[in-house]
């Protein structure tokens, strides 16, 4: 036994580019991929790939260059996640909501060779790379036209657009393979919710395990229909990209996500599966009466990006959406924690099942452990469900690290085999895991530690409030006190007051915990993925100036 092992049989390169040519084959004259009218099958978008990669390489691509691109969810996003990498190149997905100053920083600091852009994008990536220093080698931009988007002048005949340039590729194509499966395949940069996005890499081997632990995880059946209601640039919408081509399914693009399109394209095109950040659940529970449809049969949503409220997900799963509930960062690559359902559960008040179901939960079966540790002592917090410490994490999907950034990477990945998240949580005694907040984003009040989410998901149970944000805010007694910042349902201004809201709180958790200030906003301030910026939140609310008033805790 002792001289068996690893061998050219059982060692070759974990990588999920593989799922494509299989389905191919399986699925190869089944929808891949509709966009509006257009409907590409499985053979077709295999093909494509096959093209895109082959393409690359002729015009100078090698292996482990930064390929970027600035893409809403169209095919040729879905077709950039298999055709980069089976260049050999890296994938770099930028959010397209970025500003200029922030995409040539992306740009410098990856030192990509190559822009695929949308045509909504062509001033951004043009007002970015006049930002780039001297001497900085510009990358060569790409654009991907949309027939489908008529305000869009087309391109000159001498430009080299995405469709010409496949037309140069060959479809029988040898993909490039990696020659390691620790070989770095994807580069996503943190999501903007912190002022400094770091450059997080992930090798084939990880992207595999995620991909094949989100199907397991979330019982996707063979040949489901899928609504792109996602950002591919968000951590590669969660590894779906590579989990729909392993199970043959039908990728439903939507260049805008908003509620009519969203129930408009269900019911047209019998969607059964999508995800979606809190927002997402939030716009479509809020939906007027006139622009909800009734869903085709069950549809099932993956959510996570933000804790979403107890309130939120009792409204979704009561127009018959079917909510899970996950936790993961882009450093690791997709979802790695869910609120597995226990069956008794069913039996319990909507309320409750609620209240269960916004708990992050357990970890999936394919990350090795989750634990939540206390930062003085280093030890586990015991399971009271109140006890808040950092989240630690341990398994395959874990990232390789920070681009050139050694010194975060150690702070991230430390020497005792944990990468630290930064996000602060609660165990529970049932052993399902909560998160209270970023550790950031805690508020210490007087000595006591306020978790913001506890706070907001109150809020989210006001009549009147379609979001809700709280911060810090500096006050000269307390230290910090909670500000609350809320966008109002439709119809709600004017018959709502701050203090009419402070009193409402007052008679629902601990008088410590009362938002002292409470500001309403018509939106409050998100990223593309539907996260609420808080960095941007505490900013303003620094900029009010510390809270004056004594030591009474309102």
């Amino acid at each position: 036994m002792d001289r068996l092992g690893a061998n050219p049989a059982n060692s070759c390169p974990l990588t999920p580019l593989g799922f494509l040519e299989r389905s191919a084959t399986v699925f190869g004259d089944c929808p891949s991929v509709v966009y509006h009218d257009t409907v590409f099958t499985w053979a077709q978008t295999h093909r494509r790939c096959l093209r895109l990669a082959s393409a690359l390489v002729s015009i100078g691509i090698s292996r482990g260059d930064i390929v970027s691109v600035l893409l809403p969810n169209v095919p040729a996003m879905y077709e950039m996640h298999f055709g980069v990498p089976m260049s050999g190149a890296v994938l770099n997905t930028i959010n397209t909501r970025l500003d200029a100053r922030t995409v040539a920083v992306l740009l410098r600091h990856s030192g990509s060779k190559l822009v695929f852009v949308d045509p909504a994008s062509l001033q951004l990536i043009r007002d970015a790379l006049e930002l780039l220093p001297p001497g900085h080698s510009a990358p060569r931009v790409i654009p991907v036209e949309d027939p489908h988007e008529k305000e869009f002048p087309a391109a000159g005949a001498d430009t080299l657009t995405y469709e010409r340039l496949l037309e140069k590729g060959d479809p029988e194509f040898s993909w490039i393979r990696p020659a390691s499966e620790w070989a770095p395949m994807i580069l996503n940069y943190t999501s903007g919710t912190t002022s400094a996005p770091k450059g997080v890499v992930h090798c084939h081997r990880g992207i595999f395990l995620v991909t094949i632990d989100s199907l397991v995880e979330w019982a996707v059946p063979p040949q489901p229909t899928y609504l792109w209601t996602l950002p591919m640039f968000h951590a590669n919408g969660w590894s779906l990209p590579w989990g729909m081509a392993a199970v043959g399914g039908t990728n439903v693009c939507l260049r805008r996500v908003d509620a009519a399109e969203v129930y408009a394209t269900i019911a047209r095109r019998g969607v059964n599966h999508l995800c979606g950040a809190p927002v997402v659940l939030n716009m479509l529970a809020n939906a007027p009466e006139g622009v909800r449809r009734p869903l085709p049969g069950k549809v099932r949503i993956l959510t996570a990006g933000a804790p979403p409220p107890a309130a939120v997900l009792h409204r979704t799963e009561s127009i018959g959406f079917e909510v899970t509930h996950g936790y993961g960062l882009t450093e690791t690559a997709g979802l790695v924690v869910r609120c597995a359902w226990k069956g008794e559960w069913n039996k319990l008040p909507a309320s409750e099942r609620a209240r269960l179901k916004a708990r992050q939960g357990v970890r999936t079966p394919g990350m090795a452990e989750v634990d939540i540790i206390d930062g003085e002592t280093g030890r586990s917090v015991p399971r009271d469900g109140s006890t808040m410490g950092e989240i630690v994490l341990r398994g395959g999907c874990i990232m390789l690290g920070y681009l050139n950034d050694d010194k975060a990477t150690k702070a991230a990945i430390r020497d005792d085999g944990w990468f630290y998240t930064g996000d602060v949580g609660v165990m529970h005694p049932d052993g399902y895991m909560e998160i209270r907040d970023r550790s950031k984003d805690v508020i210490i009040s007087g000595g006591e530690n306020i978790s913001s989410v506890e706070v907001e998901s109150v809020l989210y149970n006001h009549p009147a409030v379609n979001e809700a944000a709280v911060v810090a805010r500096p006050d000269e007694f307390w230290g910090e006190t909670p500000c609350a910042f809320l966008s109002l349902k439709e119809g709600s201004a004017g018959a709502v007051t701050a203090a009419s809201v402070a009193t409402w709180c007052r008679e629902r958790m601990p008088r410590y915990m009362v938002p002292k200030t409470v500001v309403f906003r018509d939106e409050l301030p998100k990223t593309s993925t539907g996260k609420i910026q808080k960095y941007v939140l505490r900013n303003l609310a620094k900029e009010m100036g510390p809270t004056r008033k004594g030591p009474s805790r309102m």
